[in-house]
């Protein structure tokens, strides 16, 4: 059964972690009766240990905490930072564990990329923000633009019960306490569909909405993404939008924390370029945004980049929005950053001078033609989720699993 958008929520835009961490901090604080946390990454940094203190507080107040991390975005926590949490009654599982070879992380492809929060059933979180120093503006030069939405009303118990059902649904079953009925007056006006992609079911599903986005666009879209190689078919739809008409505007990496993102990105410059698509690259520090606005109503945030790894491997998760509130919002810091951080790409920039440049441009979109089929056949290992327990020794993960206990995912 496909998802369907419910109206009478209320949405609002967080901006780094400047403005989300205080918020979600605040709500967990107020927590009565549950919070579920699921990130990639989750760092023993002062951000870490502050979601870590909190989590702990509420676990210890008799609030029901379960946290699941990714294996690979959060390999590096430390025993006595778990064995707190757990001491305290905290649920922590890890998405996919794996060895670290020669200090090589070995698992490499299907992450859990996926940032949601849900508190009491009756607030959640869903974007891109991770538990990291680095999404904080203090963080120095390599600070991460970011964004996240915080969401009341009907849309949070579909969130809640994806949540259990993918993440915790063998140890973490709903308890008769949870705050899953709103009252009847409804918090806001805002329709929200919320979305995820997979490897079984929904491998489409982000992407489709990003696809009839394009499609219905009349006058305006804006897409600001962090890693940005999408698949062919995705490419020709922006390129015919900006032909009929309607102002494509991509806002990409210009000082990117993998330089071969932004490689692969300016490979794809000239077919877009060409096309009538306006390109900007954001320069002010590191972007790692993954939202989009399409004229005067439509927004869509969250965890999905546009790039083979979210569009094809990874597990991901997005809401979008239909409400001018919001999609003004948006807009507003999309516009504020072209126009105060962002260089305008040229088509002289954007095209390329040498000969072996238009074989990878070539290269690059074949590979996005076929991409999809590919991942299909990378190792199709079994998906484990693995939960810390409490047995009164010291525990680190990924490497040591005699405290840990496996299921499948």
């Amino acid at each position: 059964m496909r998802a369907r958008r419910l109206s009478g929520n209320r949405v609002q835009l967080l901006t780094d972690g400047d403005e989300f961490f205080p918020r979600l901090f605040a709500a967990i604080e107020q927590a009565q009766h549950e919070v579920l946390l699921e990130t990639f990454i989750l760092s023993d940094d002062k951000v870490g240990r502050e979601l870590h203190s909190q989590l702990i507080a509420a676990a210890r107040r008799g609030v029901r905490v379960a946290v699941t991390v990714d294996g690979f975005g959060s390999p590096g926590l430390e025993g006595e930072f778990l064995d707190k949490l757990v001491g305290a009654g905290v649920t922590f599982q890890v998405f996919n564990p794996g060895l670290i070879l020669f200090g090589v992380r070995t698992n490499l492809f299907r992450r859990m990329h996926r940032k949601i929060v849900v508190v009491d059933g009756i607030l959640a979180y869903v974007g891109g923000i991770n538990f990291i120093a680095d999404q904080l503006s203090d963080f120095g030069p390599e600070a991460k633009r970011d964004f996240t939405a915080e969401i009341e009303g009907p849309v949070v118990n579909n969130i809640r019960t994806f949540f259990i059902k993918t993440n915790h649904r063998h140890h973490l079953r709903p308890p008769s306490t949870a705050r899953n009925n709103h009252s009847q007056k409804l918090p806001g006006k805002a329709q929200v569909l919320f979305v995820d992609r997979d490897n079984r079911r929904s491998r489409n599903n982000i992407e489709r909405q990003y696809h009839l986005a394009i499609r219905n666009a009349k006058r305006e879209l804006i897409i600001a993404n962090a890693y940005f190689f999408p698949g062919y078919k995705l490419l020709w739809r922006l390129r015919r939008a900006a032909q009929r008409g309607v102002k494509i505007s991509l806002v990409l990496q210009g000082s990117p924390d993998i330089g071969i993102a932004r490689w692969a990105s300016r490979q794809l410059y000239t077919y877009l370029l060409s096309g009538g698509v306006k390109i900007y690259e954001y320069c002010e520090r590191q972007l790692h945004a993954k939202v989009a606005i399409a004229d005067d109503d439509w927004s869509t945030i969250g965890s999905s980049n546009l790039d083979p790894l979210s569009l094809s491997l990874n597990l991901e998760a997005n809401v979008v929005i239909i409400d001018r509130d919001f999609n003004h919002a948006l807009r507003e810091r999309l516009q504020s950053m072209i126009q105060e951080h962002c260089r305008c790409m040229t088509f002289e920039e954007g095209t390329h001078n040498h000969w072996w440049n238009g074989l990878t441009s070539t290269a690059a979109f074949h590979f996005l033609r076929h991409f999809p089929h590919w991942a299909g056949l990378l190792p199709a290992h079994t998906i484990k989720l693995k939960k810390v327990v409490d047995n009164g020794a010291s525990t680190s993960l990924p490497n040591e699993t005699r405290n840990v206990a496996g299921t499948d995912a």
